[in-house]
């Protein structure tokens, strides 16, 4: 008999998305580590959880197409045998100028980080309805709500999470009937590999401009999904978490 929740989170094996499936796992869910292309990087990840009194796989798809996520779902449902927990984590991240963008790059980075979002949570919904329960979490990104600072420079990635916000809150609506929660946390300046190549004198000066006088690590959006999806934040839906230190307050 199923007796632990399960968590699935997309982007799942490095930066957020692994900081977020440890997180769960230490609350006692299984967790399912959705991958894309590097398997060594999968194994490594599943090594932290060795200890720990939960079951954690890891399933390579392409969550970008529809096929890629009714697999992760189906694969979840199939080893686990449940699913509470959709994170919608996956989402590169493209430095482009709308007009030096692609028009394969706009369309890789419009389904990476919207798509997977829609077609992981309808896969995911064909589940949580028939159970009447679950919580789903959009990570969004912090400049889609709170200033155009960085827009021109990544159009087709903030158009895409600006989508992620408007989905999350549509879905809130839609699904609260089945007692599915749906919300969304949107991160600041968080210390991961995107960040690896900037200089320490650059990742100093964005430091200063926060309140809080330091950039975020991926624990601490971790700990904003673990409130989310937890029965404390019960009457919490639609909502939206900035995770950002207090930059835009």
């Amino acid at each position: 008999m199923q007796s632990r929740r399960v968590a699935v989170i997309t982007g799942g094996t490095k930066g957020i998305g692994k900081a977020i499936a440890c997180r769960l796992a230490q609350d006692g869910c299984d967790v399912v580590l959705n991958y894309h292309a590097d398997d060594e990087t999968a194994q490594s990840a599943l090594r932290d959880f060795d200890g720990l009194p939960v079951k954690a796989v890891a399933v390579k798809a392409d969550v970008s197409v529809s096929a890629g996520a009714s697999h992760l779902i189906e694969t979840a449902v199939s080893q686990l045998g449940s699913l509470d927990v959709l994170v919608n984590n996956v989402g590169p991240f493209l430095t482009r100028a709308l007009y030096d963008t692609t028009d394969d790059e706009w369309q890789r980075t419009l389904d990476s980080n919207l798509g997977s979002v829609f077609y992981c949570s309808r896969a995911a919904l064909r589940v949580m309805r028939e159970q009447r329960v679950g919580s789903i979490i959009n990570i969004g990104a912090l400049n889609v709500e709170h200033s155009p600072i960085g827009v021109f420079e990544a159009p087709a990635y903030y158009i895409a999470k600006s989508g992620v916000i408007m989905l999350t809150r549509s879905l809130a609506r839609s699904e609260a009937p089945w007692g599915i929660r749906v919300n969304a946390v949107n991160p600041g300046f968080i210390e991961t590999e995107t960040y690896g190549g900037y200089r320490a004198q650059d990742k100093a000066a964005w430091a200063r401009m926060i309140p809080l006088g330091r950039l975020g690590t991926p624990d601490d959006v971790a700990e904003a999904v673990s409130y989310l999806v937890s029965e404390k934040a019960r009457y919490v839906t639609g909502a939206v978490l900035h995770v950002h230190g207090g930059l835009w307050v």
